[in-house]
């Protein structure tokens, strides 16, 4: 029986044609990439003979997310098994960009470029033990391991079904698995599958600089992005004190939102970091002396079991606060130059904006202002996001000045099967099975800080959260949407197992070979086997 993947050697070879495979995010290779894997894993005789079993699914943009099932049967039982095959840009590695997708002539290079890494990175180098490259660690390394259990279960006829799924746009929007959750809702009726587990391959993200420990996940953590326009009034330079900038009103709510705790949940020893501004811009296009009266704030804020709904109401606190001492400082500036100062500034949601739109015109012309700011193509969703609040408040500036709050994409709800019996069971396995065989120690920890496509398979039926997000999110039904319904359906418990790596992200990103290519295949296998 001729075996493609399953000898250590096999799936580093496997990893490194992978990495070969350029699929930079946004780029020709990401694109390419799942139809190389579909031709790849039709060297499999299975799929040679049920090549419907592999399937592409559109995730915009011409990049599919890309599914292959093995299916046994005599049994429901199904682990599906996640990846991401994009990865992020090269630009830091320089005049080693060249290389970036060569991970053994990378290596090699960096034996004579020592003076491009730091202290421990060449510790590592010099042990002969990693391999550097990009998408070496995160996470091409996931995708060929699961591709090795794939062929496995399906020579071994496993009592098990087994779904590898790898997606696009992780490292962007989560557009790839966005689509890819409808596809397994409709191929998990087609084939009455019992979805047990989902099982993503993310490597394992350290906690602090210097941090050597191997970590397993029982959920990820979760990311949404509360965002402002802020809607002055505007004025020539030569008298300021005739409007009010933008400016002025974003900087204080940008001071309150950098690092405040009030988003800040903690479980079992866990907490989530501090939030942060990613942008804040202007949005006037051209240089004048008038005054700019629109700009905008992008905040980064993670959850654990916070919903929209819950963040949203903190984030509105925070903005009264904010925009209560900016009138403040403004009467006082006021009353300094003897001025007669504006009534207020408003803090209002999205959804306030528009339904005041709809009642001062109508609904039609509501979807054209929208449609047009749709049309005017701009690439990015979070600048399209706060152009159409922008462009609303335009025809009601009546309401200025104003303290516009919405969501922007992505938003990435958290995930927790801590407490889940199987999910308790397959992390003391998973433990027992790297001891025994490894003398290898893991730790388990309760939500993968990296941020990942585990949000969208678990998501609480009870819960209605989300909804606040839809009424708040201009890009709602447009180019922008979330499956809550098919979340729910799924709603099988996580995991995250993944090799040891370092560095994501960063020139320096690299993997340790033994982990990947000896021990995980043999965890991976008694992990699902155990189910």
């Amino acid at each position: 029986m001729e075996y493609l993947w399953q000898k250590s050697e096999d799936i580093e070879a496997l990893l490194y044609e992978l990495v070969s495979w350029n699929s930079l995010s946004g780029s020709q290779g990401e694109i390419d990439f799942p139809h190389k894997l579909k031709d790849k894993l039709m060297a499999l005789d299975y799929f040679s003979t049920q090549d419907d079993k592999i399937r592409l699914f559109d995730a915009g943009k011409n990049c599919n997310a890309l599914t292959a099932l093995y299916k046994n049967d005599e049994t429901k039982d199904t682990v599906v098994l996640i990846s991401h095959f994009d990865t992020v840009g090269v630009d830091e590695y320089g005049q080693l960009s060249h290389l970036a997708f060569d991970p053994v002539n990378l290596t090699a290079a960096f034996e004579t470029r020592k003076d491009l890494l730091t202290e421990d990175t060449k510790v590592d180098l010099e042990t002969g033990d990693f391999v550097f490259g990009r998408g070496v660690m995160d996470m091409k390394p996931g995708l060929a391991l699961h591709m090795h259990i794939l062929e496995q279960a399906i020579k071994e006829e496993w009592p098990i079904n087994i779904c590898l799924v790898t997606v696009p746009d992780e490292e962007v929007a989560s557009a790839g698995m966005l689509r890819a959750v409808p596809g397994l809702v409709q191929i998990k009726d087609e084939y009455d599958l019992n979805i047990r587990l989902f099982l993503n391959g993310e490597p394992s993200f350290t906690q602090e600089p210097l941090d050597n420990n191997h970590y397993i996940y029982s959920g990820s953590i979760g990311k949404i992005m509360p965002a402002a326009l802020f809607y002055g009034i505007p004025t020539h330079a030569g008298e300021p004190l005739n409007g009010i900038t933008a400016h002025f009103l974003s900087s204080y709510l940008n001071k309150e939102m950098e690092f405040t705790n009030r988003f800040q949940e903690t479980y079992d020893g866990e907490t989530t970091p501090l939030p942060i501004c990613l942008q804040s811009n202007d949005l006037k296009e051209n240089y004048d002396v008038q005054t700019s009266h629109h700009a905008y704030s992008l905040y980064n804020v993670f959850t654990m079991n916070q919903t929209a709904r819950d963040v949203m109401g903190t984030f509105k606190e925070i903005a009264e606060d904010a925009m209560h001492q900016c009138r403040t400082d403004y009467l006082k500036i006021a009353e300094t130059n003897g001025i007669e100062p504006f009534t207020c500034i408003r803090i209002m949601e999205y959804h306030e904006v528009l339904e005041y739109f709809i009642d001062k015109y109508s609904l039609e012309e509501a979807n054209q202002v929208i449609e047009a700011v749709l049309n005017q193509g701009v690439s990015d969703q979070r600048k399209t996001t706060v152009l159409i609040a922008d462009r609303l408040m335009e025809h009601c500036q009546e309401l200025a000045p104003a303290t516009v709050l919405m969501f922007a994409p992505p938003y990435m709800p958290a995930v927790n099967s801590s407490d889940d019996d199987l999910v308790q069971k397959l992390i003391a396995v998973t433990k027992e099975t790297f001891k025994e065989n490894f003398n290898y120690e893991v730790t388990n920890k309760h939500y993968f800080n990296g941020i990942s496509d585990l949000s969208y398979v678990n998501y609480q039926a009870d819960d209605d959260g989300w909804e606040v997000f839809v009424n708040n999110a201009p890009l709602w039904g447009e180019t922008y949407k979330i499956p809550f319904k098919d979340m729910q359906i799924l709603n099988a418990p996580v995991m995250n197992i993944g090799p040891f790596g370092k560095d994501a992200h960063k020139m320096t990103e690299r993997l340790h070979k033994a982990n990947a290519f000896e021990m995980m295949p043999q965890v991976l296998k008694t992990v699902i086997r155990s189910i």
